[in-house]
């Protein structure tokens, strides 16, 4: 009876499952289980090496040999990786190979062959990888990167004489052999029209004639030559307003060409330079023979036809920058300190025959102790100026021929105030509180230059991520260790970059990547000078060696320095 009992049981089991495998229908068949929705992925985390790796930004200093790994919230399917990739520049790509981790959960890449250094790579990836659910990568994503630089020297080690030599000579080339061929001027820089030439960069060119006879790089009758050309061009063709120049000026026509729609006219501060260039030239020239003879006298008489005081716009106690014959003084600019002009007001009050008296520079220049700071950064004080000194050109342009050792006057020991605006921007670079990637104790200097897409007045107020070598290597009388270390850093590890056939291109950025095609009169002439300065004190010695700039600063504007 139990048997019977549990048969029937059985049956009824049998009999209830069939029924339920019937379908809705009523036709017999069974049913399609529902399948599961695919599964998206996502990247979870990013990797370079051992550093996370995050879009929307660039990550810098990247070795050329990296292991990316992409980590997803699900197991990817392999058939699909190779909608991942790695391009150069966005649009190069690279040979990969990839391993997995974590149960496929993670890619692994790696370039097949060493990356280039400092150069930008994306690692992106589209809608094509797939999770080994079927599910599509839900956004796709780029990741940005740098590479690190090549420590590796870019040309053979010489001795630290050889490549101060290698470096003026050929800056010098700049000068020398790129100089306007009618006016032997120095054009404004490379990358413009070559008719355009600069009164203030000229001056620093002219200057750099004395090194470049003295180091050998031409004759002293190269350097006559060159000078009575220029001397000439100025005397009997340039453009001249109350005996002083314009800003630029057509190399071969001596007609001024605007700097911008009202300066048209005068420029005194680029007089000023060009007037420091030939009073070096006047002195080093003192040969006897009629040649030099006659080259100092027209050099004079240039000298002497600046109307310096007329530049006090009336009786005035400052110096105005521009005049112009079609609009007067209407860009109504003092020229007050701190800032690059201070040679301005010295040639002012050493002319013979236009000059001014020290209450222009005490009111104008000076501003009656406004242009005094004392305060301190990055632990040295600064006699005069904006905070953290503004660009370096302003510790350069005025010293190109003004020796500051030992200068001093009422407001400021010019020897503390030149050297400390250079280790305070020396400073403020290796400490770098912006991050730029590239900035260190090797790499830096801050001044006014070319930049990615214009022009800029770069400084620790005013940092864009720029260096510009004319910055660290002009330094040199004032910062010799750290501009050595930043001109070795500059040829020896980036020279493939920014080494030319003018010496040091203008500007670099690391941050950018970016490397100016450009060459400019006023970088690379206080190259050459204050490099020389720095070994022989040369133009410093001829400058100042000037009769009348002596007595201008001793007696006229109150400086005191053991050559006056």
């Amino acid at each position: 009876m139990q048997f019977i009992q549990t048969a029937i049981a059985i049956s009824a089991s049998i009999f209830l499952l069939l029924g339920c495998s019937k379908g809705d229908s009523g036709g017999g068949g069974g049913t399609t289980p529902t399948p599961l929705p695919p599964v998206p992925i996502a990247l979870v985390a990013a990797r370079i090496d051992n550093t996370t790796a995050l879009t929307g930004f660039t990550n810098y200093n990247i070795k050329l040999t990296p292991a990316i790994r992409l980590s997803f919230n699900n197991a990817v399917d392999r058939s699909s990786v190779g909608s991942i990739t790695i391009k150069e520049n966005g649009t190069i790509g690279v040979g990969t190979a990839v391993n997995y981790e974590n149960g496929d959960s993670t890619v692994v890449l790696n370039p097949a062959a060493a990356l280039k250094a400092l150069n930008r790579y994306t690692v992106d990836a589209t809608t094509t990888l797939k999770s080994i659910k079927g599910g599509a990568l839900s956004t796709p994503f780029s990741i940005s990167f740098a590479t690190q630089i090549d420590s590796t020297d870019k040309f053979p080690v010489i001795s630290d004489n050889a490549l101060l030599d290698l470096i003026q000579q050929q800056t010098f080339k700049y000068f020398w052999d790129y100089g306007h061929p009618v006016s032997g001027l120095a054009r404004e820089r490379s990358n413009a029209t070559p008719e355009t030439v600069t009164s203030g960069g000229s001056g620093f060119g002219i200057m750099a004639i004395p090194v470049g006879i003295n180091r050998n790089f031409i004759t002293r009758a190269q350097g006559l030559t060159r000078m009575q050309t220029i001397v000439s061009f100025l005397k009997n063709t340039a453009q001249k307003f109350h005996g002083a120049f314009p800003h630029w000026l057509n190399g071969t026509t001596g007609v001024v060409i605007p700097f911008s729609t009202k300066d048209n006219g005068a420029d005194l501060v680029e007089t000023s330079y060009l007037m420091a260039g030939l009073l070096t030239a006047r002195q080093y020239f003192n040969g006897a023979d009629a040649a030099e003879t006659n080259l100092r006298s027209d050099i004079n008489i240039l000298w002497n036809a600046v109307e310096w005081n007329w530049f006090r716009q009336g009786s005035q106690n400052a110096l105005y920058w521009h005049w112009s014959p079609n609009y007067n003084w209407d860009m109504n600019v003092k020229i007050q300190g701190w800032n690059e002009c201070l040679i301005t007001y010295i040639l002012a009050a050493s002319s013979t025959t236009f000059a001014i008296p020290q209450v222009v520079y005490k009111d104008g220049f000076a501003r009656n102790g406004a242009m005094q700071n004392g305060n301190t950064y990055y632990g040295y004080q600064l006699p005069l100026g904006a905070a953290n000194g503004g660009p370096l050109f302003f510790a350069h342009y005025s010293f190109l021929g003004i020796n500051p050792t030992g200068l001093s006057d009422v407001y400021a020991n010019y020897q503390t105030q030149v050297t400390n605006h250079t280790k305070i921007n020396y400073e403020y670079c290796k400490a770098n509180p912006k991050g730029f990637f590239g900035y260190s104790n090797l790499c830096w200097g801050l001044t006014a230059s070319d930049v990615q897409g214009g022009y800029n007045a770069n400084e620790p107020n005013n940092d864009i991520g720029v260096i510009s070598p004319t910055a660290a290597i002009s330094s040199f009388p004032y910062t010799p260790t750290e501009s050595m270390n930043a001109l070795k850093f500059f040829y020896y590890k980036l020279g493939d970059k920014v080494w030319k056939q003018y010496g040091f291109v203008d500007a670099f950025s690391l941050k950018d990547l970016w490397y100016a095609d450009s060459f400019l009169a006023i970088d690379q002439g206080p190259e050459i000078i204050m490099i020389e300065n720095y070994r022989s004190g040369l133009i410093w010695n001829l400058l100042t060696s000037c009769p009348e700039v002596k007595n201008g600063m001793k007696n006229i504007l109150g400086f005191t320095a053991p050559y006056l």
